[in-house]
């Protein structure tokens, strides 16, 4: 059974940073572009960034240039460095393949105060 884990997330000050973490079954990693998405509370989910299995980025507007997607194939993991963060950046980090093809992990919230 595919296994999304997210971890990492937490609480942080705006233009504080943080790092999360997707660790991902090996059957599916290294063969699938893989993205970040967020829901913010009372929003829909939203893709954020995005990798492909040769390293092409992809990056919404609202995090460009603040945020940088990477994977390690060896290790299953993607990753989400967040700096400058915001307000707004608040809510649930998950990670899934692009296009989606699996279930939801369980996400890691996080929470950026004023």
């Amino acid at each position: 059974q595919v296994q999304l884990v997210e971890s990492g997330g937490g609480l942080a000050q705006a233009g504080g940073s943080l790092r999360l973490s997707c660790a991902a079954s090996g059957s599916i990693f290294s063969m699938n572009a893989m993205a970040w998405f967020r829901q913010a509370p009372g929003k829909q989910r939203e893709l954020a960034a995005r990798i492909t299995g040769g390293g092409s980025t992809w990056y919404a507007d609202s995090v460009k240039g603040r945020f940088t997607i990477s994977r390690d194939n060896a290790k299953n993991t993607v990753y989400l460095q967040m700096n400058s963060l915001k307000p707004e950046d608040t809510g649930v980090y998950l990670c899934n393949t692009s296009p989606i093809r699996f279930s939801w992990g369980q996400g890691t919230q996080v929470t950026v105060s004023s």
